[in-house]
């Protein structure tokens, strides 16, 4: 299956102004942005063919393509990274069985959750989107639930049914647990979505047509216009092999993901 990795990223971010661009410190003590880590994610996923960056900023552009990276340029009208990445995909004007969508603010992203995602899609072939779940163990859900104590908006979680077949997202923690008695490795009943999607064209096609609804407006969650369109999204829980996985929402998170960064000896 030809797969291409688009990596959106934009530099208007609502809750953390040029994101993209923000420096991340890691092992050795060298700093990269945003966007090269995220790029070095997306590197190193097997088996994919293609991998570009999709912003509408020159300031992004001109840093990406400093490390090397293939731009492609968007326009400032994309409401998210799934339209971002349907004007992207026409742009190229080629043909992809899968695209994957790996968010510019995800760089801790292994590469196994990736490669996961795209063996759904070969072994579910009635599915035309599919993404990520990682069940919290007890450290993961804490940050959460400190997050929304401190009223910032952390990870986002998920439910899902017996097939797999996702019931919600949620910027809340769900479902919900009665207090916070797990240690750091307990498994728990809460699952983190993780921002990555992949998409048979047609689905990355039609995305834009539809108008976002009200869910989608209230989350902030793109993916929600799949589920008000009444569209299955495959869940695939994915293992994060002992690994921290944290997305770069505010900038508290930082210091949080330079830590990961030092913990897993990335430089």
């Amino acid at each position: 299956m030809a797969t291409l990795i688009v990596i959106p990223a934009r530099y208007a971010s609502t809750r953390f102004l040029g994101k993209a661009l923000a420096p991340l410190r890691g092992a050795t003590g060298q700093k990269k942005t945003l966007i090269h880590r995220s790029w070095d994610a997306a590197q190193a996923v097997r088996g994919v063919d293609r991998v570009v960056v999709a912003t509408d900023d020159d300031r992004i552009r001109d840093e990406a393509e400093g490390f090397g990276a293939e731009v492609v340029m968007t326009s400032q009208t994309c409401e998210n990274g799934t339209e971002r990445c349907a004007e992207a995909l026409t742009a190229l004007g080629e043909d992809f069985d899968v695209i994957v969508n790996l968010q510019g603010d995800a760089p801790l992203t292994p590469p196994w959750f990736v490669e996961e995602l795209v063996a759904a899609l070969k072994t579910h072939p009635a599915a035309e989107v599919a993404t990520p779940v990682l069940r919290c163990d007890g450290r993961a859900l804490s940050g959460f639930l400190e997050d929304r104590k401190a009223g910032r908006v952390g990870g986002t979680t998920a439910v899902f049914g017996a097939e797999g077949h996702a019931l919600y997202f949620s910027k809340e923690v769900i479902p919900y647990t009665q207090g916070n008695g797990w240690s750091d490795h307990d498994q728990t009943p809460v699952f983190h979505h993780v921002g990555v999607y992949a998409y048979r064209p047609s689905a990355l096609a039609a995305y834009p047509l539809w108008s976002a609804g009200p869910l989608e407006q209230l989350e902030g969650l793109e993916q929600l216009r799949f589920l008000e369109r009444e569209k299955p999204i495959q869940c695939v829980e994915v293992d994060a092999r002992s690994r921290q996985f944290w997305e770069l929402n505010n900038p508290e998170d930082v210091p949080r993901i330079e830590s990961i960064l030092q913990e897993l000896g990335v430089e």
